[in-house]
């Protein structure tokens, strides 16, 4: 697998696009669904969350 170097300016989107990651990377870990759902929520929120700063800025 290739990895990707961010460049970028703003640290937060750096940020939202690794919890982006995460939250696809928790869909296929190997745990029980209610596990990787709860993971891939929450890193999604955070996300969401750090998208919507970005655009408050």
């Amino acid at each position: 697998m290739t990895q990707r170097h961010i460049l970028t300016l703003n640290p937060s989107k750096a940020r939202a696009a690794a919890h982006r990651a995460m939250a696809l990377a928790a869909l296929h870990a190997d745990s029980s669904l209610s596990v990787r759902l709860h993971r891939f929520n929450r890193h999604m929120a955070i996300a969401r969350s750090l998208e919507s700063q970005e655009v408050a800025l």
